[in-house]
């Protein structure tokens, strides 16, 4: 009986850590600034570099450093894991994406591979299986190549940003903003497709943080945009 759990060889690896190379400037330069913004937040490198590696989500370390507190209670735990878990969220349909290339692997052995799901080997991963492939070794040579940089970049963006006193007299105070920005631009799908979401997300999270204290703001507005998301679906062509 032929055995349907995905191809892993060397060459597939190799494939995908190849893929990866025109997007590693700005993942690098994604783990410099949340280096540097860890330093500014009062993050030692250890938990910085800690941070890296087992969370290993940019965008959610980068809003974790939002709420970080030098003396941590139940609510703010909670603060931080809810804000964690609705900017991940998306990862929950980008592995289900993939569950049909994963099938007849373990769980366990799944769930360990799925760990280095990010959003730039997902997309590479993707393309390349609507082209044919079926070596399930791209996706993990980009994850983990991935992985190795973004932990590694983490370093010298940590130490250049304890040297600096002063963040708001070289703009590092904007690193953040402009990281989301620059993490939008790629899903925006036209008018038609993202606009309308993004309109309403922007909105409710605006009127939600004249209302309500902290960071609630995010969880409304990433809900608010989800919902308008999935009730407009149907009507696109």
């Amino acid at each position: 009986m032929t055995s349907t759990r995905p191809t892993i060889t060397p060459k597939g690896l190799l494939e995908g850590a190849v893929l990866l190379l025109p997007l590693l400037p700005g993942l690098i330069v994604y783990g410099l600034a949340f280096g540097a913004a860890a330093a500014h937040r009062g993050v030692s490198l250890t938990e910085a570099i800690a941070l890296s590696g087992i969370v290993y989500a940019g965008a959610a370390q980068m809003v974790s450093l939002e709420v970080w507190r030098e003396t941590w209670t139940p609510g703010s735990v909670l603060t931080v894991a809810l804000i964690t878990a609705t900017v991940n969220a998306r990862f929950v349909l980008m592995g289900a994406s993939l569950q049909p290339w994963l099938r007849g692997t373990p769980p366990l052995t799944a769930g360990s591979w799925l760990f280095f799901l990010v959003d730039a080997n997902w997309l590479i991963a993707s393309r390349y299986r609507e082209g044919g492939g079926r070596d399930f070794g791209v996706f993990l040579g980009a994850g983990l190549l991935s992985w190795v940089l973004w932990i590694a970049a983490t370093i010298p963006g940590h130490m250049a940003g304890t040297l600096v006193t002063e963040p708001r007299r070289y703009a590092l105070d904007l690193v953040m903003p402009i990281f989301f920005a620059a993490m939008a631009v790629p899903l925006w799908r036209g008018v038609k497709a993202s606009g309308r979401p993004w309109a309403v997300a922007g909105a409710v999270a605006l009127a939600a943080s004249l209302v309500a204290p902290g960071y609630a703001f995010i969880v409304a507005g990433a809900l608010a945009g989800a919902l308008t998301a999935a009730l407009t679906e149907p009507d696109l062509e």
